[in-house]
């Protein structure tokens, strides 16, 4: 049974039979070669609830492709063959059709959008032809950006701002136009010390935002300012902080003040946390439940394909103690795999291979199903996590982000956690993936690549499965004498207040086995260039007794770190003083790390608008990471500094024109 979607296209000239002939050819040439496209289906039939169907050994399903190949590819060929013969209205507002000869045309090209089940809407592309006529037949067209369409039959185009990578010379991707959803916050201001003392907020080894600006990065379009969070892309990297001895005290803090780079008369605060990394003969074992999206919406490369390769190099790596069982939702939610000890791998790969997408996206249902799955064989010894792979496009069921979040909080409560792994771009729902691993004690990862799942879950799997502390909360009260403001750079989402801190029933973040925590703050001495003018009525600093004003002189701050381990409710506490001695006197002279962990701050400023910033470049952020790379194993730092390059570069999302 088919199910058919009304769809307004625009009224194409007739096409050339030559062009026509060449596009057909060139189509199903496309189709056929499985090495050069993976099939894709419309996503109208995707988001009903039928089950996925296959294109491949269908003549009907082929044919009908290749006409609508035809359609999209052959109209703009004709146009070229035919312009001589096509003048456009010099009177129309907006002509559908300017000159070809060199010169870039604006075409109506169907992008449906997808609202209740239907596809409604049109946009615009600007589309630049080939240099030469002879070779339009044979080579895709030319966006405005630089990114191909038409080489080979065009990529799904779902929602106006899908965009599939160009993994091969010649296939077809679309530009994203900004709809997938963040709920970032306003980048945080300065306060003053004496107005507010005290900062608090929540620890966060989320690595997402840096994963996404990577993808956005390498498709040569900036990532939207919502995207980016500054303490996710500093947070990405390792440091070298000295660990702590004792899983009983499980962080060590590691503080050091910088000159500030960027605005002169600043310093930066930085201050290092480092979790206690635990053996693996000491590790609990892991009783993983996979929620794995199944939905229309999955059904690209960069996402349930790129999902099963992503799991199953995690499931090579699990011990035979652990367990691992597997909910998949689409229309509706069920168990694919009941809980089966890592040792059955090959019966656990087999049921990842098993998944197809097609469906409606009850997400909701899904996440009650695996936990509903997690509490049946919960096991008190063990690390019990649901793991939600997903690209967040929940539309069926309960689809409320507050809902959804209560009903994450109450689980959390019985011991089980939640990890996210976020996939693909057009309609990646950030935001709800956000909100489900904060309140889930978990993390939230990006995954765009093979090599991003193997740093999460192979060579950070530890980290990431193996909790060892829960509630984690941060609070730096600055001295007055020293320091006359500041701003806490990122963790706009995870801010707290001061009461906050000392309130042991309030939730935190959650930190793994080896985890280091990174903050920075930007801060002004006092005596240098204030941003927030002087009270006129109250005093320029709090009267203190002499015996105090003496021990507290010298000290810049005082951070204070709260943690649960976690089988635990109450919390404790950690103390370290900021003085003399952790202030260096320039930048060059301060630790590779250190270094190294302001130029990826200042880098993510600069993609958030730069209001901070002074006159920060991209050149001087690279030039800073390049100075402090170090040690890098894996290569992260030398990454970094190709995104920086291609930062300085890339153009900005393109607008969706009505």
């Amino acid at each position: 049974m088919s199910v058919e979607t009304p769809i307004d296209l625009p009224t194409p000239p007739i096409p050339h039979p030559a062009a026509r002939e060449a596009a057909v050819t060139r189509a199903m040439a496309a189709f056929d070669a499985n090495s050069r496209a993976a099939p894709v289906r419309a996503r109208q039939a995707a988001r009903q609830d039928v089950p996925s169907r296959r294109l491949t050994g269908r003549p009907g399903l082929r044919a009908a492709l290749a006409a609508s190949v035809a359609l999209l590819v052959g109209v703009p060929i004709a146009l070229q063959m035919r312009h001589d013969a096509i003048k456009p209205d010099a009177t129309a507002p907006s002509p559908d059709i300017a000159a070809w000869d060199g010169k870039p045309v604006t075409l109506p090209l169907p992008i449906p959008r997808i609202g209740e089940n239907r596809i409604v809407g049109e946009t615009r592309a600007a589309i630049q032809p080939p240099a030469k006529a002879k070779q339009v037949a044979a080579s895709p067209f030319r966006l405005s950006s630089g990114e191909t369409f038409g080489g080979g039959f065009p990529a799904e185009v779902a929602s106006p701002n899908q965009a599939a990578s160009i993994s091969r010379e010649g296939d077809a991707a679309l530009l994203p136009l900004g709809r997938d959803h963040f709920a970032n916050a306003p980048v945080n201001g300065f306060q003053s010390v004496r107005d507010a003392p005290l900062s608090t907020f929540s620890a966060d080894v989320d690595t997402a935002s840096y994963a996404f600006v990577r993808a956005s990065l390498n498709r040569d379009v900036l990532p939207p300012p919502d995207a980016v969070r500054t303490e996710e892309l500093v947070n990405y990297f390792p440091y070298d902080y000295a660990p702590p001895t004792s899983a009983a005290e499980p962080f060590r803090t590691d503080v050091a003040l910088v000159p500030n780079p960027w605005s002169q008369g600043h310093k930066i605060l930085r201050i290092g946390i480092k979790g206690y990394e635990i053996r693996s003969p000491e590790l609990p074992p892991a009783n993983l439940v996979f929620l794995i999206d199944t939905s229309g919406s999955m059904d690209e490369p960069a996402k349930l394909p790129l999902l099963r390769q992503s799991l199953a190099l995690l499931v090579r790596q699990l011990r035979p103690v652990d367990r691992v069982a597997i909910v998949a939702y689409a229309g509706s939610a069920g168990t694919v795999l009941e809980p089966t000890p890592a040792s059955e791998k090959g019966r656990i790969l087999a049921a990842l291979d098993r998944l197809s997408a097609g469906g409606s996206t009850a997400g909701g249902e899904g996440i009650r199903q695996a936990y509903a799955l997690a509490e049946a064989h919960f096991d008190p010894k063990a690390v019990n996590r649901v793991m939600l792979a997903t690209d967040g496009d929940f539309n069926v069921g309960i689809t409320d982000i507050g809902e959804l979040k209560g009903f994450v909080e109450r689980k959390r409560a019985k011991g089980i956690f939640l990890s996210v792994l976020g996939f693909g771009m057009g309609d990646y729902n950030d935001a709800l993936m956000q909100a489900l691993a904060q309140n889930g004690n978990g993390v939230a990862a990006y995954i765009d690549t093979l090599g991003e799942a193997r740093k999460v879950l192979v060579e950070e799997a530890s980290s990431s499965l193996f909790p060892i502390a829960k509630d984690v909360k941060i609070q730096v009260e600055f001295n007055p004498a020293k320091v006359a403001e500041y701003r806490l750079i990122g963790y706009e989402t995870r801010l707290l207040r001061r009461e906050d801190f000392n309130n042991d029933r309030v939730d935190a973040g959650e930190v793994g086995s080896g985890h280091s925590v990174t903050a920075l703050y930007d801060v002004v001495p006092v005596g240098g260039p204030a941003t927030v003018d002087e009270s006129r009525y109250q005093p320029a600093r709090p009267a203190a007794s002499p015996v105090q004003a003496a021990a507290l002189s010298q000290e810049y701050a005082f951070v204070k770190l709260r943690y649960k381990l976690p089988g635990e409710d109450t919390s404790a506490l950690l103390t370290t003083p900021v003085g003399p001695a952790a202030e260096f006197t320039s930048i060059e002279a301060a630790p590779a790390d250190a270094r190294f962990a302001v130029a990826v701050a200042g880098f993510g400023e600069l993609l958030r608008g730069g209001r901070h910033t002074g006159g920060l470049t991209y050149d001087q952020v690279l030039q800073l990471a390049l100075g402090a790379r170090g040690d890098d194993p894996y290569g992260y730092r030398a990454e970094f500094a190709n995104l920086v390059r291609a930062a300085s570069t890339a153009a900005g999302l393109p607008a969706q024109q009505p």
